[in-house]
């Protein structure tokens, strides 16, 4: 049957003389004949391969437990293959066509080349942006930059499409083109400068496990400071805590310093580190009258008991003379308020006790003597950790007027 039809196909032009139609005008007949009868054809070939790719797979794969596959579906890679069967049907029947204009075979042939390239391009990067959304959304995948390595994909994709479909409008191979591109090294360098970086940070980023999507950074030349919600080839984008959107190069996450915070939300604890600056001139030597009075303070009642044995018992051993209070040794003021502190903190239910835990004096300067509270609040929550590090300095404040100390406080004199 299918030779039948080709003996006719071929015996048209003939029958159309025949049958009555002039010689210069039979070609022209023919032509506007084959292009109506392959025009039924493409459009039946065209329903049969949406029926079948678009709606018959869809049917399918919807059935099925993969969750790739309905990806598949979503991102219409079926609908765009689905224009490949009618294009081969074009490329088969330009000859039989054209077959009295043989210098219209090559450009038909060219255009029709060039839109199968095009149809699958298209797929490709179909199926590339499937693997992305598949991947983006997988848990073990959630935190890599994946849209990076896909936009990476698509560049290659378009990159070779482009190619081809020059190499056929110039008739020249895609080798020599190539080897014209090589020549252009420079230039093409200058143009990709950032995709290229971005591609070479994309995989340190990954390799070395930098950056995550989720990840809480900073990095105060580029005014960020938040959650990493998109990890592209060009550019990384954060979230800030007050709602802006700040956008880094993704190559200056390499060449640049960040802060990432992964590690505090990992070991569930976050650091405080802040201090309270007393005033030099309240610093005393305890008397009996303040260590009767620091025996009620129910966190330092063994400490001050203890203390006080071990130091009767030195200044004994060692013969002081107590005449003197700056003799031997004694308790102070800030001394037994250090360690009210750290038990304190000790007690308290809201502070890890496996971290580092210290109150310790730092360098005196212009605003008096810095005691520092160093510890880590047992959660990473922000509004919690910010509650907890008030709460902390609220009650040492306000409980460094029992020990007899001062809080700098800057006097301004009109």
């Amino acid at each position: 049957m299918i030779t039948k039809f080709f003996t006719i196909v071929n015996n048209l032009s003939s029958w159309l003389i025949n049958h009555g139609i002039s010689r210069g005008n039979a070609p022209l007949v023919r032509l506007f004949i084959m292009f109506i009868a392959f025009s039924i054809l493409l459009f039946i070939v065209d329903f049969i391969a949406k029926k079948i790719l678009r709606e018959g797979a869809k049917k399918f794969f919807l059935k099925t437990r993969n969750k790739w596959d309905d990806v598949l579906i979503e991102k219409r890679v079926f609908a765009k293959l689905s224009h490949f069967f009618p294009a081969i049907i074009v490329q088969l029947s330009i000859p039989f066509v054209l077959q009295d204009y043989n210098n219209w075979i090559p450009l038909f042939k060219n255009i029709t080349t060039i839109y199968i390239i095009i149809v699958f391009l298209m797929v490709i990067v179909a199926i590339i942006n499937a693997l992305e959304y598949y991947f983006s959304n997988a848990k073990r995948f959630k935190d890599k930059p994946i849209e990076s390595y896909a936009q990476l994909a698509n560049l290659i994709v378009y990159f070779v499409a482009g190619i081809l479909i020059l190499s056929i409008i110039l008739g020249k191979s895609p080798i020599y083109l190539l080897g014209a591109f090589g020549a252009m090294t420079a230039v093409l360098l200058l143009i990709f400068r950032d995709t290229i970086l971005g591609f070479v940070a994309s995989i340190q980023i990954a390799t070395n496990d930098m950056v995550r999507v989720g990840d809480w950074v900073g990095m105060e030349k580029y005014g960020a400071d938040g959650n990493v919600i998109k990890i592209s080839l060009n550019t990384v984008k954060v979230k800030n805590w007050d709602n802006t959107i700040t956008t880094i190069p993704t190559y200056a996450l390499v060449s640049d310093s960040f802060k990432n915070w992964r590690g505090m939300q990992e070991t569930g604890a976050r650091r405080i580190s802040r201090h309270i600056y007393i005033r030099p001139s309240s610093i005393q030597f305890a008397n009996e009258e303040m260590l009767e009075k620091f025996k009620h303070f129910e966190l330092i009642q063994d400490y001050i008991q203890n203390k006080q044995e071990e130091i009767k018992l030195f200044n004994s051993e060692s013969a002081i003379n107590k005449s003197e209070t700056i003799n031997g040794r004694n308790m102070t003021n800030i001394g037994v308020f250090r360690q009210y502190a750290e038990l304190y903190l000790r007690n308290h239910k809201e502070i890890n006790q496996n971290l580092t835990l210290m109150v310790r004096q730092l360098q005196s300067d212009q605003y008096g003597l810095p005691i520092e509270i160093y510890c880590f609040a047992a959660t990473t929550e922000w509004l919690k950790y910010e509650a907890i590090q008030a709460d902390i300095f609220d009650h040492l404040m306000a409980s460094a007027s029992s020990f007899g100390l001062e809080i700098y406080e800057l006097s301004v004199t009109s």
